[in-house]
């Protein structure tokens, strides 16, 4: 197993930064199956670090930071969760990747769906992770106060709220190094960027594209979670016929990072894997 990481062009000229983790296959044999992994909000790929390893001997994996994000572009300009399809769309090109199983963990979640929506025909099967495909009528208002919270207060003042919806309070206090490794991803957030993913977030509303959407769908949120509760989950669910539901016991909003070895299960499953 090998591991790759290199910068790719989005259309609008802005780089995006990945990691493929890929191994060749043996002579004669098919490919190996892919998967790509699309992160948090204010986060970066290293999200994903304890999922790779327990994906890798299965599958070729990407992961990448979106754009406004981790070591990608930092381009100051209306964000979409089309615009953040596009460009993996257009990473999946550069890799050679035409279908992948896709798997996205809260606004990766999101970016995910609109991903199968825009894109159905390229996505194998898709994990929508500790998210939601609409945050509600007031949602507008309330992603531009968290906004605004970081444009006045700074990311510091709101590290421990974060903290604390992130993961369970059990994990946080036996797994100090995990929290501190995101919180330096979070705190190192450019606050223009952050600004506009928020308001991305807070304007999203991704119902539309399910209808369209025929591919295996796994459905997995933390019973604790409080930012995307379980009902919005159960909303997903039942929209998509083609789904399955997984409420993870005592666990709240990122699972990837509190219980890895059970998204890496929902995720492998989905793609028929194991």
């Amino acid at each position: 197993m090998s591991s790759f990481t290199a910068n790719a062009t989005a259309p609008d000229g802005a780089s995006i930064a990945y990691t493929l983790h890929s191994a060749e296959p043996p002579n004669g044999s098919p490919a190996r199956p892919r998967i790509a992994l699309i992160h948090s909000l204010a986060l970066d790929r290293s999200f994903w670090n304890g999922v790779v390893p327990l994906l890798t001997s299965h599958a070729d994996v990407l992961t990448f930071d979106c754009r406004g994000h981790g070591q990608s572009a930092k381009v100051k300009m209306l964000y979409t969760p089309e615009l953040f399809a596009k460009d993996l769309a257009s990473l999946l090109d550069h890799v050679d990747w035409p279908r992948a199983v896709i798997a996205g963990c809260s606004m990766g979640g999101c970016i995910a769906q609109a991903f199968a929506g825009v894109y159905p025909y390229r996505v194998e099967g898709l994990a929508v992770i500790d998210s939601t495909a609409w945050y509600g009528p007031t949602a507008s208002k309330d992603w531009r106060d968290r906004a605004a919270t970081a444009v006045t207060k700074g990311f510091e003042a709101m590290s421990a709220f974060q903290a604390t919806r992130w993961v369970s309070d059990a994990f946080r206090e036996t797994h100090p190094e995990v929290i501190r490794a995101n919180m330096d991803v979070f705190l190192a957030n450019d606050v223009d960027c952050y600004r506009a993913t928020c308001e991305m977030l807070g304007d999203a509303d991704l119902r539309h594209y399910h209808a369209s959407m025929r591919m295996p769908v796994s459905v997995v949120v933390g019973e604790e979670d409080y930012a995307t509760p379980v009902a919005m989950s159960e909303q997903i669910h039942r929209a998509l016929p083609n789904s399955t539901l997984s409420v993870l016991s005592n666990v709240r909003h990122l699972t990837p990072i509190e219980c890895p070895e059970l998204i890496a299960e929902k995720i492998l499953a989905l793609g028929k894997l194991v």
